[in-house]
């Protein structure tokens, strides 16, 4: 919906607001690289400072000047090296800390419904959760107040007497009340798919799951270079062509949400969905982990309902590894990456698998795994064929266009991957040692999209409005587009493309936005403690890419481009100069408004260090 340009109210131009940058520009003093924002909107002259909360204690004892911790009000500003200090990305972020299981109320007793007997809900005598009901209510943190979305919904939440908003459905008895008319309706219907099954976990602890169908593909394909080595040809067996079994996608003028690692969750995903989005695929999993039925990495895997083309990301890791410690060994990566392939065939319902080759991570990239496969063709192709011949769904590759910037490789591997049977690939047009700098290279994209045909190549880069993607849908070769941050800065960009308009949201659209995601959050993550602590932690991540769109309405000539950042700017109202702020302390408050106040120990450190300041 669009909305008109008010003029801002008399003083407030000059009043100081929570994203700060000390800057006197105008609207007539514009350089490369800065957005051009309507003058009258142009905040000058304000001052910013270190929130110290927001930093890391190492970049605590960089801080030189001896009235850091003073109040705002007193603070001096800092000299030029102690502010390059503060840039960069924290690299030690503190995960969420999990409530130990003596504190938390036995899942049997905590959806316990009128008529049932307490004492005999759990049957498991070394249980170690808490048992006494009346105990954990009196420390059970306050409720947070409003209705309870779970309940609204669906007729039972089954966060129960552990709900944060169990004013809606516990009763003066402790009792969790049910709808039974809108429970059975909803309960009845398979809103969620890939959840890890008992047995299936069971079976792969034990190492006993039946993985004779990989074996024998990667016998197949090591037989095949065995033989093509003998006789110095440069292919390994002959292409796969599985158009027979396998479920085709059509990838033609479709917009695919790019995966992404811990913004791309399955509420945001959802929320993208609702504005137009055509396909979406699951964040990065680890292959050794799915194969160790670990929880945390088959939570990765699933997929709601409004997912109708919807695809799993895989890369291989050493047992034990962290998700982001991504090892390819030579001998045995083809081989987890098969039996990954196979399970993820044999145990859910997707529409294409992923082999991530587009990670620019150092530590990644020196391990082999990441970007570092654009030069490791042979171990690609081997992994290539092998998942082929146990998959029944689509091989994808998401690449990036080089190792080095100006070096380009992508140009000589694509037409490699068309012989092994990959039925699509999705191209970043920068190079792994660019990351996000600089414009992605889509001239450099359309020639490898003519390279790949016959098979669809996704052009992904610097797309944030209707004009950059009509641009590349209509003026290249490119089959379809993937959509990363310009997502994450405004979901809403789904809707804009199919309509070929710039939408002037209003900030109070904005705010209903986060609200159903917070709403899928607490769904998806549940409405205790626990789940809402976590819904606000991945709100917060989201919160650092949203507060980087600009608002049509104020900008001088739109649409707003990826590569150009605003000077300080207020809004037309109150709310829009809050969502607009870089400082990780509005982000918060933002949170309180949906999800009530922070806990007395909260703490949150943002991935950059920029977002420290306010």
């Amino acid at each position: 919906m669009e909305t008109s340009d008010p003029q801002p109210n008399a003083g407030q131009a000059n009043e100081p607001v929570i994203d700060t940058l000390e800057n006197e520009k105008t609207a007539e003093v514009q350089t490369s690289g800065v957005l051009r924002i309507k003058e009258r909107f142009i905040l000058t002259a304000v001052k910013r400072v270190i929130q110290p909360q927001f930093l890391a204690e190492e970049d605590k004892d960089k801080l030189t000047t001896e009235d850091e911790y003073l109040p705002p009000d007193k603070k001096v500003k800092l000299s030029k090296s102690e502010k390059k200090k503060l840039s960069g990305r924290n690299k030690k972020r503190p995960r969420i800390i999990k409530v130990p299981r003596s504190e938390k109320l036995c899942p049997f007793l905590k959806d316990i419904t009128a008529g049932e007997d307490a004492a005999k809900k759990c049957q498991y005598p070394g249980c170690s959760f808490l048992h006494d009901v009346d105990a954990y209510l009196q420390r059970k943190p306050a409720n947070i107040g409003g209705t309870c979305y779970n309940f609204e919904t669906f007729g039972k939440c089954s966060s129960g007497l552990t709900c944060r908003f169990g004013s809606s459905h516990i009763s003066e008895k402790n009792y969790n009340v049910v709808n039974p008319e809108m429970w059975e309706k909803h309960s009845e219907v398979q809103h969620y798919s890939n959840s890890l099954a008992k047995e299936v976990q069971h079976s792969l602890w034990k190492h006993k799951y039946n993985f004779e169908k990989s074996e024998e593909a990667l016998r197949q394909v090591t037989q095949a270079k065995i033989e093509a080595n003998e006789v110095k040809s440069g292919a390994i067996g002959p292409v796969i062509d599985s158009m027979d079994r396998e479920k085709r996608v059509d990838w033609k003028g479709k917009l695919y949400l790019a995966p992404l690692t811990t913004v791309g969750n399955l509420p945001f995903r959802r929320i993208c969905k609702k504005f137009g989005a055509d396909i979406t695929c699951g964040e990065m999993a680890v292959a050794a982990n799915i194969l160790q039925g670990k929880k945390e990495e088959w939570a990765l895997l699933r997929r709601h309902e409004s997912e109708d083309i919807f695809g799993v990301q895989a890369s291989s890791s050493l047992p034990g590894t962290s998700r982001f410690l991504l090892v390819l060994l030579c001998g045995n990566n083809a081989k987890v990456m098969t039996r990954c392939a196979q399970v993820i065939q044999e145990q859910t319902e997707v529409d294409f698998v992923d082999i991530n080759m587009g990670c620019p991570i150092d530590l990644i990239y020196r391990q082999g795994g990441g970007s570092a496969l654009l030069r490791r063709h042979s171990m690609l192709e081997t992994m290539c064929k092998s998942m082929k011949q146990v998959l029944e769904v689509p091989l994808t590759l998401k690449m990036r266009t080089a190792i080095y910037q100006g070096k380009n490789v992508a140009h000589n591997l694509i037409p490699k991957a068309v012989t092994w049977g990959v039925d699509a690939i999705t191209l970043h047009g920068r190079s792994k040692e660019q990351r996000y700098t600089k414009l992605a290279d889509w001239a450099y994209i359309e020639e490898c999209a003519k390279l790949a045909a016959p098979i669809p190549l996704i052009g992904n880069g610097d797309i944030l409005s209707s004009e950059d993607a009509w641009s590349h849908l209509e003026n290249s070769s490119v089959a379809g587009l993937m959509i990363a941050r310009g997502a994450l800065i405004k979901p809403w960009i789904f809707t804009e493309i199919k309509e070929r308009r710039d939408w002037d949201i209003s900030s109070h659209e904005r705010l209903d936005i986060l609200q159903e995601y917070v709403n899928f959050g607490l769904e998806h993550w549940g409405s205790d403690t626990e789940g809402v602590e976590k819904t606000r932690r991945f709100l917060l991540e989201w919160l650092s890419f949203l507060h980087r769109y600009v608002p049509v309405g104020i900008l001088e000539r739109p649409p707003q481009h990826i590569n150009a950042r605003p000077p300080p700017y207020q809004g037309r109202d109150e709310l829009e100069t809050l969502f607009s702020s870089p400082s990780c302390a509005a982000w918060i408050k933002i949170t309180e408004m949906l999800l009530g106040p922070v806990q007395s120990d909260f703490q949150f450190l943002p991935k950059h260090k920029a977002n420290a300041w306010g």
